[in-house]
């Protein structure tokens, strides 16, 4: 892969589902500790020299901001550190957030 691709908040579900995949969250740390997708990390500066040493670069890696706009940006970057295949989160927290609701909603 030598360009990040855009993965849909249902595609990426699945795939955290099944441990097939990791996500980083790039939003403010303010953000990220009030809410945040399950078992995401927080990708910032100062933790993005940790997370590539940590992580193999074949490990599929979900790339998640606000709305899904930033998330390019940073998915492209990892690609360019190394990591095979790498996607941005469509719609960002937002839309996983809404996701989240509407299913909680179909279930009750």
């Amino acid at each position: 892969m030598e360009q990040f691709a855009h993965i849909s908040v249902l595609d990426a579900q699945q795939k955290l589902h099944s441990g097939a995949a990791k996500v980083v969250d790039i939003r403010d740390e303010h953000s990220f500790v009030t809410a945040h997708i399950p078992k995401a990390k927080h990708l910032s500066n100062g933790t993005l020299q940790q997370f590539v040493a940590d992580t193999d670069f074949s490990t599929p890696v979900i790339v998640c901001c606000y709305h899904g706009i930033s998330s390019q940006q940073a998915a492209q970057f990892l690609i360019h550190q190394g990591f095979e295949e790498v996607y941005s989160l469509d719609g960002g927290f937002a839309a996983w957030s809404l996701s989240q609701t509407t299913s909680q909603g179909e279930a009750e």
